[in-house]
Order: structure tokens, then C-alpha cells, then sequence
């Protein structure tokens, strides 16, 4: 067998080889190569419909890998300086719930910030793990969550040293980053994993002059969202294990919830992606980070908005910034980033990553050009001419630092009812409230309902935020713990 390079793409090698045989198909999927559906076939072309095929010999199993799968999870794991590499084709989210529940047990304690992705809230609830949640450092001008203190992360350490894990966000969706190497050295000196929610940091592993990657920080475990950043088709994602953990125990937990049915659209498009990242990595970002640092110089000439980067880091809770994340706070000319969201949207054609209470998120990458740039400036402008106003009134904080009364898990299966949101306060939530994007909790089960919870609730729905999680999804009820 020939020694494979990362100029090779094993599942990619071994799609174009099943083509080229022209297998007859009595095997699923049901549209026989695009032959079953021409509407879909005519929309996605039939070269991508002859490659959505099921798992068989030739092409290996994601669930056992043993040929084209594990020789391309062998190569992604070389190039992103990892023991191993676990594909993942149910999102990012599904990395960061298998990264708990291979270290933690119900009952056992981690370490978290509560500034979360919903999909680590939904782990604990799954697995019954305790969380300790560390408050992070706030931006108070931008009234933007920041990373965890160091000395936060050591003191919840010290009162909690039965905890098995400590989890970090690196990067934040506004691009904040915390000194990682310190908290993996003061949490693998006291026996903890770490883990990384790095979902919005692949770049960081090929790029130069980028804020340490996980695994370079001697991280324990990874969950990455190639997709975003890295090229590879949306829910496709890679979890990285270190040295000290049993990769094959992590497998398991994977295929706990993991599909045994993986598209090989996405299986592809990862071998893809980790190809091409590793062999121009540091071209393609090279050149994404000149395109941001342009934008981000001539939308703060406008006035009014302040695009952000590394003049926040300060050595602890910001501790290095992704440059590539355009971040923008926009409450200066009077609109919330929600608002400013919408408009780009509905009266520019122009779809942003986010827009939150106070600021926006554009997502750059090497796909794009100057004539996409310079629309995006040009728009920013006209849309503080035409639509900014006073600012008096304006909510000034993304983040509430929450009651926490239950774990996640006792309040989510717990006794509940359903009151109206408007007579809730003082109650303990039974379920997730969250706008989306970015996915994160303004409130989590198991918290109390805070006179600022319900507040900035109404706030977000009344400018236009996409409020999800609870069970009435028109959130005028909220489901509470019952018999406290």
C-alpha cells in the first residue's frame, strides 16, 4: 500500500473510482444516481446526485472506518497536529455534545462559561453532567460576552476539584480568544480535560499570525466546524482528540448519536477541504485577513460604527483576536445589529452572518472579492444615512449573568407547566430561550427568571430577533419548574 500525502483525498480518489465503474444500484438512497428525481436532479446536478451514495465496502463506514475513511481521518489528524480526527456529519454541534459525554457521567461536575452554544446546554441535559459555569469577561461599551479570566478559571478549579473538565470557547462568534495554553496547563495540572468549542476557528491550524489553535495549546479534545471557515459543505465538521484520550472509547459516543446513514456529499467534501487547507492554507488566509482588515478600515471611517479587533485584547479575558471576524457594533447610530441585520438583507441583497442586540457579524473568507467588500461599506454607509436616529433607550448588554438554581437536567425532566411568559417572573425555567444566530442561551433550564431575562427578551422580539427553544414558539407561554 502506497504512503498517502496530504496531496491525496482518499474518499474523494475512491467517489471517482465507483463513477467510473458505473455500479448498478439496488442499494439506497432511492433516486438511483438522479435518475428518480430530475427536479433535483436539474437543481443540484446530476455529477453531485451519482456521488450521494450509501456506505458499502469500496467506500468504507464512517461508524467503523477501516479503508478511504480512516486514511482520510488519518490525514485530517496529521494536518491539524492531532492524535486523531473523528468526521462528523451532524454538525458541530454533534462534536461538541460527544466531547462532554465521553468525559463526563451524570453527576459529574465541568467547568463551562455560560456564554455557550445551545448544543453544550443540550449535552449536559443528555448526560447529566453538573455544570460550573464561569461568568465571562464583559464588554461593556459593545456589551459583548468576552473570554474566561484565568483567574476565574483557577479559582472554579480550586472550589471544584472533582471536576472532570474544563470547556472553552476559543474563538468567541465576535472572534474573542482566551489564553488557552494557561488554562490547559493550570486544568492538566490538576487532573481535567480540556475542551474546546473551536467551531469557529479552522483557520487557525493553517493560517499565519492567528491566535493558537487548540491542539497547538496541548487541548485535549476539539470540536471544529470545517464548514464554516474552512470550505467544506454545511454540517460537515471534524472532532480532534490529543494524546490523552482513548480515541476509540470517543467513537463510541459518537456513533451514540451520530447517523449510520453519512452523506458522502459531506464525507467528500471534508477529505476535500482538508486538502486544500492543508497544501493553501496560508494563502487562502492570508488573503481573507487583508480583505477584512480593509473593510474593517474603511467601514470605521463611516462613523458611528466601531468594527472591531485586536485593540480589545488586554492579556486575560481577550487575550489574542481572530482578525477575520468582521465584527461591527452598530447601537451608535441608534440600531440594534438586528435591525442593521435586516436591512442589509431585505433592502441590499446582502446576507451577514448575525445580527444581535448591538452589533453584526460578516463572515469573511477567501471566496470573497473587493466588489462584495465594497458593497458591503457602500451599504453600511447609506444605511447609517438613511436610517440611523438617537440612541437613548437602547439596551446596552448581550450578556446576564444567570440565577442558577438547577443543573440543566434536573429542570429539563422535571415536574413543569406552561404559565404565559408576561407572569413568569421569579420562576424557574424549564427549557432554552435563545435568539439564533449565535445560539446561545439567554436563558437555560434550570435558571431564574430575572427581571433582565425577561427584559431583553422582549427587547430581541421586539426588533426582530429569531427567538427559538421553547416549546410555544410564538413564546408568549415559557415552561417552568413546577413546586418551586
Amino acid at each position: 500500500m502506497k504512503k498517502l500525502s496530504q496531496e491525496n483525498a482518499p474518499i474523494y480518489e475512491a467517489l471517482k473510482a465507483y463513477k467510473e465503474n458505473r455500479i448498478v444500484r439496488f442499494d439506497v438512497p432511492g433516486h438511483k444516481g438522479g435518475r428518480g428525481n430530475k427536479e433535483l436532479t436539474d437543481f443540484l446536478g446530476i455529477d453531485c446526485l451519482k456521488v450521494d451514495v450509501n456506505s458499502m465496502k469500496p467506500l468504507d463506514n464512517l461508524s467503523h472506518p477501516v479503508s478511504v475513511i480512516k486514511d482520510a481521518e488519518d490525514l485530517a489528524a496529521e494536518a491539524f497536529g492531532a492524535e486523531h480526527a473523528f468526521f462528523i456529519v451532524n454538525g458541530t454541534t454533534a462534536a461538541v455534545q460527544s466531547m462532554i459525554m465521553a468525559v463526563c457521567k451524570a453527576g459529574d461536575k465541568i467547568i463551562i462559561p455560560r456564554n455557550v452554544h445551545k448544543s453544550a446546554i443540550n449535552a449536559l441535559i443528555i448526560c447529566g453532567a453538573i455544570p460550573v459555569y464561569v461568568n465571562p469577561g464583559v464588554d461593556k461599551d459593545l456589551g459583548i460576552s468576552l473570554g474566561m479570566s484565568v483567574e476565574d478559571v483557577k479559582d472554579a478549579i480550586m472550589k471544584n476539584r472533582d471536576a472532570k473538565a474544563v470547556f472553552v470557547i476559543n474563538p468567541t462568534y465576535y472572534g474573542i480568544c482566551s489564553n488557552l495554553k494557561e488554562i490547559v496547563k493550570i486544568a492538566h495540572e490538576n487532573n481535567m480535560l480540556v475542551l474546546v468549542d473551536e467551531a469557529h476557528g479552522t483557520h487557525f491550524y493553517f493560517g499565519e499570525d492567528m491566535p493558537i489553535s487548540a491542539m497547538a495549546a496541548g487541548a485535549d479534545m476539539a470540536a471544529v466546524s470545517i464548514h464554516k471557515t474552512g470550505g467544506s459543505l454545511t454540517q460537515s465538521s471534524m472532532l480532534l482528540c490529543g494524546k490523552n484520550v482513548n480515541a476509540d472509547y470517543v467513537r463510541k459516543i459518537i456513533n451514540l448519536t451520530q447517523t449510520t446513514s453519512a452523506s458522502y456529499l459531506l464525507l467528500v467534501s471534508l477529505d476535500l477541504a482538508r486538502k486544500n487547507l492543508s497544501l493553501n492554507g496560508k494563502e487562502i488566509f492570508n488573503k481573507t485577513k487583508e480583505i477584512a482588515n480593509y473593510a474593517r478600515e474603511e467601514i470605521n471611517k463611516i462613523g458611528g460604527y466601531r468594527a472591531f479587533a485586536k485593540e480589545l485584547v488586554n492579556g486575560d479575558t481577550v487575550y489574542d483576536f481572530d482578525v477575520t471576524k468582521l465584527s461591527i457594533h452598530t447601537r451608535d447610530i441608534g440600531l440594534a445589529g438586528i435591525e442593521v441585520y435586516d436591512i442589509l438583507r431585505d433592502e441590499y441583497d446582502i446576507q451577514i452572518e448575525f445580527g444581535d442586540i448591538g452589533n453584526i457579524l460578516a463572515i469573511i473568507s477567501a471566496g470573497d472579492r473587493m466588489l462584495e467588500i465594497e458593497r458591503l461599506i457602500s451599504s453600511l454607509s447609506e444605511i447609517k444615512r438613511l436610517y440611523s436616529k438617537d440612541k437613548a433607550g437602547m439596551l446596552e448588554s448581550e450578556y446576564i449573568t444567570p440565577e442558577v438554581v438547577l443543573s440543566p437536567r434536573e429542570a429539563f425532566y422535571g415536574n413543569k407547566r406552561s404559565i404565559p411568559l408576561s407572569k413568569s417572573l421569579g420562576e424557574i425555567s424549564a427549557e432554552i430561550v435563545m435568539a439564533y444566530p449565535p445560539g446561545i442561551p439567554i436563558l437555560s433550564p434550570g435558571e431564574r427568571i430575572t427581571k433582565d431575562v425577561l427584559d431583553y427578551i422582549y427587547y430581541a422580539k421586539d426588533k426582530g430577533s429569531l427567538l427559538t427553544g421553547p416549546e410555544d414558539m410564538t413564546l408568549e407561554n415559557i415552561n417552568i419548574v413546577e413546586g418551586l
